[in-house]
Parts: C-alpha cells; structure tokens; sequence
C-alpha cells in the first residue's frame, strides 16, 4: 500500500494537462472482473471489443467499460446492460442513456457523428434518451491495468456509494495512475485526480450548478492536453468557474512548446503559453513500475489580448 500512495502523491507535481483526451465518451455495463486492455479482456466478447475499439479510432469516441461499485462475481451472462454517451465539449455538452440486451448493436451508431457531438445515432440505434438524473461519478478501479487503481480507486467509489452518491461507478482506464484515485466527471467530462469522497461530492454540486471546481482537476477530456492545462490556467487566473464560458480555440506549436488561444463567451480572449518538462524528482508512472521522469505540463504565461489584438 505504501507504494501505492508514495507513486501517486507527489504534491508538487501539477495535475493539469494530464487528463485522457476525448470529446465523447461511449460507456457500456460490463460487470465482472476486467483485463488490463478491457474492451478485449474481459466478459465482454473480445470480438466485439477489437470492433468497438476500430469504429472509435480517429472519431473523437473513446470506449470505456463500468459497473457498479462492489465486489464483482465472476458472471458471465448479463441481460441488460446501461449505456451512456456524452459529449464534453462546451456549447454543445450533453449526457444520453439507454439500456441494451445486445451490446453488438453498439457498432450500428454512427462513431463520426457522434464524436462531432450528434447523438441522433444513439436515439434511433439504442432508443437512446437525455439522461435526467445525476452526473456521473465514474471511479477508475482497473487494478489490472494499475493496481493503484484498485487499491485506492475501489474504496473511494464504495464509499461515495455507500454515502448515497447517486452517478457512481466503477470505469476502466483513465490514464494518469500516479495520481490514483482518479475520476471522470460526466457531462461536462472533467478529470480530477488524489480524488477524496469529500471533494467529489463538492464537485458534483458544482456539475449540478454549471460549475467547474478547479482544485484537484486534471482538465476537460473535450482538449489535448496542452489545451487541459492553458483552459485550467485561465479559469485560475479569472476566477471563472461556468462550465461552458470557456474554450480552447487554437492550439499553436508543437511538443515541447505550445500557444493555446483560450475564449470566453463573453469576447475575451488570452494567449497561454505551455511546455512539457518531466516530473522531478524521478517518480513511478504507476504502482510497482520503476523510477522514472513522467511528462508534465508547465504553464508559463497567461496573457488576455487586448481589444486592439482582438480587431487585427
């Protein structure tokens, strides 16, 4: 355990810019135990996965699986299965549900179109209807791929079940495992990280408010991680916590140097300047791997343009 927590809780480390990059979120019900590449090592018909996984790629769809908090029977038939989809980016944020007894019928939507934020696809295809209930909490607990995960994943979505935390749920990787307990925020699609019970809850008050809580957050999936960390630094530097004032119009440069161009729908705009450095001290990327300098994002400047830039 102690190695668990010494590789994910180096405090001076920053968390923002290291979340998963995706613009909508596919979430299919799998219970049972899971893998280290879940979509094919599962219960889940590996076939079917490798499938899931090839209509995904390029689209701005990324598959996950979940289930609910607990201890997972190794059970092999399942009858209905929950299926989520989300799309993150601002202007256009939406949470869609069904329920499936045939998960194959997942390969009928249109990945494209759904990755462009149309979910009409999920409503024709799945029955698809907006999800009206709480955001989601969704816990990463995929101890095979990390067992950080595991050992402190999976306590922290049983205690936010066991206190009545409607949304919960167990999902595969989300990446980041030094900074276990991590967690995926739906819809909005924020990513925190060193998550405790106490401050989930707070920022799922947030999500219910249209706002974003910033402390612990790792940034939106809706950008590549250049654009996690310049969005996150503005909303520090303003104040601003509205889900959907921000976005991240421009991305400038290249690894280990970027400008990201940040809006607000108010008209303003800032100029944020990003690097990438390695993580020092030398640390675990994950539990029981070895020492090593992981990337981070730095930001260096934050500058708001002036009317007279805005004008050229």
């Amino acid at each position: 355990m102690s190695t668990c927590t010494s590789a994910s809780r180096h405090l001076d480390e920053p968390l923002a810019g290291t979340a998963a990059t995706a613009r909508t979120w596919l979430l299919l019900e799998q219970p049972g135990p899971w893998g280290v590449k879940a979509l094919t090592s599962s219960h889940l018909d590996p076939v079917l996965g490798r499938a899931l996984e090839a209509a995904a790629e390029g689209t701005g769809v990324r598959v996950a699986l979940i289930r609910r908090p607990g201890r997972h029977a190794d059970c092999r038939e399942v009858r209905e299965r929950r299926v989520y989809v989300a799309h993150t980016v601002p202007g256009n944020v939406w949470l869609h549900s069904a329920m499936t007894s045939a998960p194959e019928r997942l390969l009928d939507l249109d990945f494209t179109a759904l990755g462009q934020g149309d979910h009409h696809t999920f409503g024709t295809v799945l029955r698809g209807r907006r999800h009206t209930g709480a955001p989601l909490a969704l816990v990463c607990t995929n101890g095979r791929r990390d067992r950080c995960c595991a050992l402190l994943g999976r306590p922290l979505a049983a205690e936010l079940a066991a206190s009545g935390v409607e949304g919960t749920w167990e999902v595969t990787h989300l990446g980041g495992h030094r900074f276990s307990p991590t967690l995926l925020v739906l819809p909005f699609g924020y990513v925190y990280g060193r998550a405790e019970a106490q401050h989930v809850k707070e920022v799922l008050r947030g999500v219910r408010e249209g706002r974003v809580v910033t402390e612990g957050c790792r940034g939106s999936s809706a950008w590549e991680r250049p654009g996690q960390a310049a969005e996150l630094a503005v909303r520090t530097e303003t104040g601003e916590d509205a889900a959907d004032a921000l976005t991240v119009l421009r991305t400038d440069g290249a690894a280990p140097r970027w400008e990201v161009t940040v809006a607000h729908t108010d008209g303003r705009r800032w100029t944020v300047s990003v690097a990438q450095g390695s993580a020092q001290p030398p640390r675990p990327e994950s539990c029981g791997s070895p020492l090593g300098s992981p990337a981070r994002m730095d930001v260096l400047t934050v500058r708001e343009l002036s009317p007279a830039a805005l004008a050229r």
